[in-house]
């Protein structure tokens, strides 16, 4: 680690120490941090982002043998897990230990917990040598940050210290597998696939909805400030030309340039679901600064993470409580 990085990293720990909050870059979004034993700073963190003071925070570990001193009654699926995808964006629901505390958990029993893999992240939390909550760095219910620049244009300085570590390379928050039940399943589709979990659970996990409170988990959700309309793809040019008739300026996301009405513009986006996951968040923060009225695009396919990317698309929409323009069926 050079010098720099160093210094940022030793400032970083420093501002939590002292209760502050700091903007902390992870491999899927950055996340507002603060001691998970700290009351008061927790307290920042809900403050900071009009969060729900009942949603539940995930804690960030700087390694898996700390799993013990967060979690009791581990079952040894969640040790297999562990060893195979943390560091990674793979959160773990399990009974909370009792040291932690009501504030984080929502009053609930369980606890949500993960190990990071991006290196200035891992670097603060094992010279923090504890925990910490870390919640996406924005305001409740808005579009995710992978950018450090995103953080300081929405919360400002409600944030003590940003530390920049660059585009986050997945770009959606972690999947969360619920392991509090006798059955593992997904609560949350994230950045692993069902797949890839399947080959150390041996099966498939199913999504379920019978759970606890989760992070990320409210109908409506990850909204960009610009009306967000889902259409079949199919329908998209006919919903264009209905939303502009209205007079909307629409921006038509689509891996696929078409034709479109005069106040419609074509905006690329990748056709794998990869790379659409990675640039999906940054692409709309930006958007939302080019004047348009609506943002119009389909759902991917639901294979691999695309399964992720539909939700955080239905959840966007919803907040709005877009109306698809007829004849979309």
């Amino acid at each position: 680690m050079d010098k720099n990085a160093l210094e940022t990293v030793e400032k970083a720990v420093e501002v939590l120490r002292r209760g502050g909050l700091v903007a902390l870059p992870t491999e899927t979004v950055y996340g507002l941090a603060a001691d998970a034993q700290n009351p008061k700073a927790i307290a920042k963190v809900f403050e900071a982002k009009g969060r729900p003071l009942h949603h539940p925070l995930i804690v960030h570990l700087g390694s898996a043998d700390e799993l013990g001193q967060w979690a009791k009654n581990i079952p040894k699926t969640a040790w297999k897990l562990a060893e195979q995808f943390w560091p990674g964006p793979l959160t773990l629901l399990l009974q909370r230990a009792p040291r932690v505390l009501a504030a984080v958990t929502g009053g609930q029993e369980t606890v949500a917990l993960r190990v990071p893999s991006h290196p200035l992240a891992l670097a603060v939390l094992q010279a923090f040598q504890s925990g910490v909550v870390a919640p996406s760095a924005n305001t409740f219910g808005r579009l995710s940050p992978t950018l450090a620049q995103h953080v300081r244009e929405d919360l400002k300085e409600k944030v003590d210290w940003v530390v920049d570590g660059g585009p986050c390379h997945i770009g959606i928050e972690s999947t969360i597998v619920d392991l509090s039940q006798e059955v593992p399943s997904i609560v949350r589709p994230g950045g692993l696939s069902p797949e890839v979990l399947a080959k150390v659970l041996g099966f498939v996990p199913q999504r379920s909805t019978h759970t606890p409170r989760i992070s990320g988990s409210l109908p409506a959700h990850y909204a960009p400030k610009t009306q967000l309309v889902l259409a079949k793809p199919e329908a998209l040019v006919h919903c264009a030309t209905a939303l502009c008739a209205e007079g909307k300026r629409v921006a038509v996301l689509h891996p696929h340039k078409t034709a479109l009405p005069e106040n419609a513009q074509w905006v690329c986006i990748p056709q794998e679901l990869s790379a659409l996951a990675q640039q999906l968040y940054a692409l709309l923060h930006r958007l939302d600064k080019e004047g348009f009225d609506v943002l119009l695009t389909s759902l991917p396919e639901a294979d691999d993470i695309g399964a992720a990317l539909r939700d955080r698309l239905t959840r966007a929409a919803n907040a709005h409580l877009a109306t698809v323009p007829p004849n979309n069926d």
